[in-house]
């Protein structure tokens, strides 16, 4: 019988909010008095969840709950979820950075982990020297390491500077040099977090070719984190989708997709917030986010015909001069379909001073496609400063009117978008070039 590659039983991770270390030398005493007792840890039970939306009321919080799964060897897995949801907190578990509170960690076989920029570099040394010093962390042997050397610097693209200290470095090249040798050195398994967002599109793209590569061959096992669902639908076969810091569903990606595109909207597609918890940026303060159709309402399903309004609601809490309030829409894959914002519209000559303010867009009808949406707001002064970012609120696109076929239901028309196209038919003579005209309506 094959031994799973990695497995969870119930493991639990807890911090303490506000401190460096585990707190006061009571508590380190009351801790190793009910481990000599074979207790549990006795602050463990005054825990509060990992909800980063709610002010905090407790000293502790789980930053992971409960978590219980296996990989199987040779098996891509993604993990997905909201930030704060408790992703990296899992990987710095599996790579032995930190130790669970609560339950046990098996793993079979040799780790190597991509959890930041520069993840064991040493800045004074260089590329080669670091490619040799992560190899030896990683448990491989000087020769595993030349036998491999050309290959990872290849792949790297970093030749003519793999005798460069990193410190010089761009963010880009620590990426690469990182993680091709986490991908050609002899471990069992991989993980990566989110890390490869930093790398262009062409080394993106390389990445997960090799990552695919790696577990087709079926002697790797990979476990995946990233925000681009387009790449975890590409990769990973199966996929883990976590929320405040536990497991609440895992299958199929497509359909940990959909679930997590969803999980925003359970609230309906208005967020308004009180004075006390309202997200608050560099002079600004966010009140409400709310979309609704061309009639105003918010609890009605919307269709691809009709125009989708986003309002947003805020305070000026200074003097703010050029303020640019836009929105990032991303569809259920996590593509980026467009950024727009109110930046020299109607009105934002007049928004400078302290005050409450309300900016409206209007998203065409016949542009969305069916499915789910995610709008992100963002707050910033244009090449000076970003003031507010990361607060999104999503929306669903019940049934699609194609522009001449009519109505279509249970069946998306392809495409990431479908903008309303005016089109023309002209009958000519090619000899004459006469001509008669046929409009198509719109």
């Amino acid at each position: 019988m094959t031994l799973p590659a990695l497995k969870l039983d119930n493991v639990s991770k807890m911090y303490r909010l506000g401190e460096v270390g585990t707190g006061t030398l009571s508590h380190d005493l009351n801790r190793a008095w009910a481990k000599l007792r074979g207790r549990s840890d006795p602050f463990a039970k005054v825990g509060a969840i990992n909800d980063r939306t709610a002010t905090g009321t407790q000293d502790f919080v789980w930053a992971l709950r409960n978590i219980d799964f296996e990989v199987e060897q040779g098996e891509i897995v993604g993990i997905i979820g909201r930030n704060g949801a408790g992703k990296s907190t899992l990987l710095k578990l599996l790579s032995r950075v930190t130790a669970p509170t609560e339950g046990r960690i098996y793993i079979h076989g040799r780790i190597a982990s991509l959890l930041e920029v520069g993840t064991g570099f040493h800045p004074e040394l260089t590329g080669r020297e670091n490619v040799f010093l992560n190899g030896a962390i990683l448990g491989m042997s000087k020769r595993e390491i030349s036998v491999r050397f050309d290959e990872i610097v290849d792949f790297s693209g970093c030749a003519k500077y793999i005798d460069t200290p990193v410190k010089r470095y761009s963010s880009g090249m620590h990426v690469r040099l990182a993680f091709a040798v986490a991908a050609h050195l002899e471990t069992d398994i991989l993980i990566v977090d989110e890390v490869l967002a930093v790398g262009d599109a062409e080394f993106q793209a390389r990445c997960i070719g090799k990552m695919k590569d790696l577990g087709t061959a079926g002697h790797r096992t990979v476990l995946f984190v990233s925000h681009n669902m387009a790449s975890m639908r590409q990769l990973c076969p199966r996929a883990i989708l976590m929320d405040k810091g536990m497991v609440v569903a895992r299958g199929e990606t497509g359909a940990m997709i959909e679930e997590y595109m969803t999980m925003g909207s359970a609230a309906g597609r208005s967020m308004t917030w009180s004075e006390e918890d309202a997200p608050l940026g560099k002079g600004v303060k966010l009140y409400g986010i709310r979309i609704s159709d061309s009639n105003g309402n918010t609890n009605t399903g919307l269709t691809s015909g009709e125009s989708i309004i986003v309002e947003i609601e805020y305070q000026l809490l200074a003097d703010l001069r050029n303020i640019r309030v836009g929105i990032s829409l991303t569809n259920s894959e996590g593509a980026l379909l467009f950024v727009s914002s109110d930046y020299s519209s109607e009105g934002s000559e007049n928004r400078s001073s302290p005050g409450f303010y309300v900016s409206r867009g209007i998203i065409p009808g016949n542009m969305l496609v069916q499915g789910h949406y995610s709008v992100e707001v963002h707050f910033e002064v244009p090449r000076t400063e970003e003031l507010l970012r990361g607060v999104h609120c999503s929306f669903e696109i019940l049934e699609q009117t194609h522009q001449y076929w009519g109505p279509i239901r249970n069946q998306r028309v392809p495409g990431l978008i479908h903008p309303k196209v005016f089109w023309s038919v002209t009958r000519y003579d090619r000899d004459r070039h006469a001509a008669g005209t046929a409009e198509l309506s719109p």
